[in-house]
């Protein structure tokens, strides 16, 4: 009997020692990865030794900690489990569920909260396989034709992760150029998946570019600088205004005089404010003694300020403390209420030809 136990024991011991070196794989991955990508970024994905090891080896240019040890065991791991053939989470605990509306196929839903990460060297190869089989139906950058749907809108593109969503769809019998779905490679799947969140990544960063904003009249503009916003009042186009559309661009230009020091401008405290005209507040005290400083924050229970040694006061607001605030962009503020659209584009018009 103690022959049987003894040839049991040396039977389990490298099934243990096996569970073991993966539980500490598994570890190391959730340490180092996980530090700055979510599990599902990663796991999401499907890849070679090779390329697994291109992936380690981009990361640690980006500054991931680790040992050698430590990369070598996520390395095997992440071969192991997560290989082209790999089914998903073999001998490993399946990443978290995604909450209810949030996960892939989720009904009406944007897809995970995190996004894929495109990978520029795929990407170029994804093209080479974008150009032969899909861009005369779907378009150079993926908005479609009317022979193709636009990928950049598709739900599929949406809920893909490294080929994910777009593998199952095109093997389902989706028509291509030239090769037929089933020739396709997961890694040549793979790198279209990138090639086409990148168009989609291109189309986001596009629509927020800013576009042309001197449509305005420059003649209409100066008649409200001068009359109805009684901004000659403070200003001058040949004192303080001087050149200036020679110190900023038209977006900038537009900014500044809506939100004089930064948006918000002050209107709640003094963050806004700029450092060579800071919002002010003199706090008078019940004795009657009054405390003035740059303005930190002011609300209806409280109000800070620094004084001029360089000292935080904070005061609870009462009925017998005195607040006065005084802030030089103030009448900016109060025109925030007040300006239409056409006044602000024939403002910015005006300033631009102030060169």
């Amino acid at each position: 009997m103690r022959n049987g136990i003894c040839v049991a024991a040396l039977m389990l011991a490298p099934a243990t020692c096996l569970a073991q070196s993966q539980a500490a794989a598994a570890a190391a991955f959730q340490e180092v990865c996980g530090a700055c990508h979510s599990v599902e970024t990663v796991t999401s994905q499907r890849r070679t030794r090779a390329q697994w090891q291109e992936s380690i080896t981009s990361m640690v240019a980006r500054g991931a900690k680790g040992t050698d040890e430590e990369f070598a065991l996520i390395l095997d791991y992440l071969t192991t489990q997560y290989g082209p053939a790999s089914p998903e989470g073999r001998g490993a605990s399946p990443p978290a569920p995604a909450p209810a509306g949030r996960g892939r196929g989720a009904a009406f839903s944007p897809g995970p909260a995190d996004k894929q990460v495109v990978d520029e060297a795929a990407a170029i190869r994804g093209r080479k396989v974008y150009a032969a089989e899909c861009i005369t139906c779907h378009g150079t950058r993926a908005r479609g034709t009317e022979r193709g749907a636009d990928l950049v809108r598709s739900e599929v593109v949406l809920h893909d992760r490294y080929g994910s969503t777009i593998g199952p769809f095109l093997r389902k019998g989706h028509p291509t150029q030239t090769t037929p779905v089933a020739q396709l490679t997961q890694a040549q799947i793979e790198d279209l998946s990138h090639t086409i969140h990148q168009e989609v990544y291109n189309t986001l960063r596009a629509a927020l570019q800013i576009q042309d904003i001197l449509t305005g009249d420059p003649k209409a503009g100066a008649a409200y600088f001068n009359g109805e916003g009684k901004c000659s009042t403070c200003h001058s186009p040949t004192g303080d205004l001087a050149h200036i559309a020679s110190r900023m661009d038209a977006p900038a230009l537009q900014q500044t005089f809506l939100f004089p020091g930064g948006r918000g401008g002050g209107r709640g405290g003094g963050r806004g404010a700029s450092s060579a005209h800071p919002v002010t507040v003199t706090v008078t005290l019940a004795s009657g003694t009054p405390i003035t400083g740059t303005l930190v924050h002011i609300d209806d229970f409280n109000v800070a300020l620094m004084d001029g040694a360089g000292e935080y006061r904070s005061f609870k607001r009462t009925p017998a403390l005195k607040v006065v605030k005084n802030d030089p962009a103030q009448a900016h503020h109060e025109l925030l209420d007040k300006y239409t659209d056409k006044n602000i584009h024939d403002m910015v018009a005006y300033l631009e030809t102030l060169k």
